[in-house]
């Protein structure tokens, strides 16, 4: 069995994934530093919720956007002699069209490859994470950049954290645009607001994305914690909403990469994420959030 893992700011996701296919979902909090006992035992632990270990595991496939949890992982993985493959701008397999291929996110490329393979190109994915972002795949499916806001969370807990009296109003849909107190009136500013970012990026980055070209048209797929709330079904234009997409990427990954690309199972931990006694005093928290079919 092939394990996908999604290491994200604020939740590690994983995915077991059957014939090419995601079949469950088990989800953590990522925690702030972790050592590679703790990174066990958590992929132990959330895998044990279906009744499995990773002894029932052949494969893993990673994307990490949290430098040392992603190390102290691939740590743990390599000690149970499982092969790893993490993914990177070198084996994507997609063109990376950018400045800077190797500072963008894993978690966006494989957002990218999977949404050419699933839905077509060209394409935009709107992830509403931790950071909101849009990213722009062209009609030969490469990845040609995008745009990057804080998230709606990151937003409301910034708002109340920096004033003296606004609290924190979960993002719930509004009655009205004109609030009539003050929980409402940040309630329509949260998300209306983040419905009319959402929908002014998309326009400029369709218009960028057919420029020069004789396509009229581009998929929008939406992702992330955020595309599960109900008003999101006011975001006009939408084709797809499917909250495994990143898990979906890196099964593809997994299936198309170079056999080269995943790293030999006698690889040693890498040092910084070593086992360190008291190294960390975070305990990732297990949640049982997910779903089988």
């Amino acid at each position: 069995m092939l394990l996908a893992v999604d290491v994200g700011n604020s939740n590690i996701t994983l995915g077991l994934v059957r014939d090419g296919r995601v079949t469950g979902t088990r989800r953590a909090v990522t925690p702030a530093r972790v050592t590679i006992d703790e990174a066990e035992s958590l992929l132990d632990r959330l895998l044990g919720l279906d009744g499995l270990g990773l002894t029932d595991v052949d494969r893993v496939v990673l994307a990490t956007v949290v430098p040392q949890v992603g190390r102290a992982l691939a740590g743990a993985v390599s000690r149970r002699g499982l092969p790893l493959l993490e993914a990177t701008a070198a084996n994507v397999p997609i063109p990376v069209r950018v400045d800077q291929p190797a500072e963008v996110g894993a978690d966006r490329l494989v957002n990218a490859l999977a949404a050419g393979r699933l839905y077509g190109t060209p394409a935009m994915v709107l992830d509403f994470g931790t950071a909101t972002t849009i990213d722009a795949v062209a009609a030969d499916g490469a990845f040609v950049g995008g745009a990057i806001a804080p998230g709606l969370e990151v937003g409301l807990e910034a708002l109340a954290a920096r004033t003296a009296r606004l609290p924190r109003v979960e993002p719930l849909r509004p009655e009205h645009a004109i609030g009539r107190d003050t929980v409402s009136a940040i309630r329509s500013g949260a998300v209306y607001g983040y419905l009319g970012l959402a929908a002014g990026l998309l326009a400029r980055i369709r218009a960028e994305l057919l420029a020069g070209t004789s396509g009229t048209t581009v998929k929008v797929i939406l992702t992330g914690g955020v595309s599960q709330l109900p008003w999101i079904d006011e975001l006009a234009g939408v084709d797809a909403i499917d909250p495994d997409l990143t898990l979906a990427g890196l099964a593809i990954l997994a299936a198309e990469a170079d056999a080269g690309a995943w790293t030999s199972p006698a690889h040693p931990a890498r040092p910084d994420a070593a086992r360190t006694a008291g190294a960390s005093s975070a305990r990732p928290g297990v949640t049982a959030t997910g779903s089988r079919s």
